[in-house]
């Protein structure tokens, strides 16, 4: 776990949806520690002449853009991974997509462990359980 998704500008594209979703979750695994079999990414695309920044589409700008949303269990991660995190991201999008404009953005939700799982448990439940086991 954690849920990702990612919108980019542009046509959609199997080739480059696999490739930011091998990236990303490399990303997440080695900044943030998660792991990577039960990460999930969601990649969607948005043609330039629909997004905007600054008052002008990206077609204007001549640019392409991303936005990630992540959401990962509130304390798992330090200031400084976060900070890795979001420069390691925003420097694979702009290989990725060949550049990006400044106003491309990444945005990690630190949510409470009891309002977030997966497969009908949540990571508080998995948390205590493992407790449990070792004890």
């Amino acid at each position: 776990m954690p849920i990702i998704n990612v919108s980019v500008t542009g046509k959609p594209n199997a080739k480059l949806s696999a490739a930011i979703a091998k990236e990303v979750t490399e990303i997440t695994a080695k900044e943030l520690r998660k792991d990577p079999t039960i990460t999930a990414v969601a990649v969607n695309y948005i043609e330039p002449q629909h997004w905007f920044a600054g008052g002008k589409s990206l077609a204007e700008h001549g640019a392409n853009t991303f936005w990630l949303d992540i959401k990962v269990v509130d304390g798992t991660n330090t200031k400084l991974e976060l900070e890795a995190y979001l420069k390691a991201i925003f420097e694979a999008f702009g290989r990725l997509l060949n550049g990006v404009h400044e106003e491309s953005y990444a945005f990690v939700h630190e949510v409470p462990a009891a309002a977030y799982g997966y497969g009908g448990k949540s990571q508080e439940f998995r948390f205590i359980s493992g407790r449990l086991k070792a004890a």
